[in-house]
């Protein structure tokens, strides 16, 4: 004869009473009075405050930012009462410390308690280095659609496929329910200027006095308006850099620029 367990003789004693169908309808019952108490959102809103710290520290390399910067700066930012962690992203010059509290703390008093904390511990900031920024976030800025755009065979460079985002960039910001677009990658318009130390040293110029040269060569201001045929016309005056020549045929001191893509 088999022996039967402590299981068994449960339920043996719940098949045999008259209570089991009672307590079954007890049950569902209390269940589907939880379910219809119980608070719920389609889209609940979670409270994550995250703030970013952002400092500059130009010239130095990213072990010297480290070390002068993210370290004390992250020494005192873990003393902020219901800060969860603290993490950093260094560069060579720059320092992006992110903060992110408990859940449920409230947003506009973390940032006012960071901000407090930042500003009492200033005088300890070491020369160079940049006022802290502080950006405040939230978790509604992760990002929940990331699109790609890629070629294949080299049909697109870098700087095509960039212009193609831009244009569907602008098209979806039509879209009422879209808070906030970044693009990443590709490859701006841009001109890089080499300089040949020899050259400058031979004219006894700088690198600040080329980029002093740029600046006067590259910028438009209004001169003024005038009408004609019941039509004000307004004039400006110099002009924007368009293309390398141009950048090329800007003179310093008879130095010619030279330029490369």
């Amino acid at each position: 004869m088999n022996k039967i367990g402590i299981s068994g003789l449960v339920a043996k004693a719940f098949i045999k009473s008259k209570l089991t169908p009672i307590i079954i309808v007890v049950s569902l019952l209390l269940g589907l009075f939880a379910l219809g108490i119980t608070p719920r959102e389609e889209e609940p809103q979670i409270k994550v405050p995250m703030i970013d710290v952002m400092v500059s520290y130009p010239g130095a390399s990213a072990g010297e930012v480290e070390e002068r910067v993210t370290r004390p700066m992250e020494k005192f930012l873990y003393e902020i009462k219901g800060v969860e962690y603290v993490y950093s992203i260094i560069k060579p010059g720059e320092n992006l410390t992110i903060v992110r509290f408990n859940v449920g703390e409230n947003t506009e008093e973390s940032i006012v308690k960071l901000y407090n904390k930042l500003m009492s511990n200033y005088d300890k900031i070491p020369p160079g280095v940049s006022q802290p920024m502080v950006k405040p976030r939230s978790i509604d800025d992760v990002p929940i659609l990331t699109l790609t755009l890629w070629s294949n065979q080299d049909q697109y460079t870098g700087y095509d496929l960039r212009r193609i985002a831009t244009a569907l960039s602008d098209e979806i910001k039509k879209d009422e329910n879209i808070s906030e677009f970044t693009m990443i990658g590709g490859q701006k318009r841009q001109v890089g200027i080499t300089l040949e130390p020899l050259r400058l040293k031979a004219y006894n110029l700088s690198p600040l006095q080329i980029v002093g040269a740029l600046d006067k060569a590259n910028f438009v201001l209004p001169s003024g308006t005038f009408s004609n045929m019941n039509q004000q016309y307004v004039v400006q005056t110099g002009g924007f850099l368009t293309e390398t020549k141009e950048v090329g045929n800007v003179v310093v001191s008879d130095l010619m620029i030279n330029q490369c893509i």
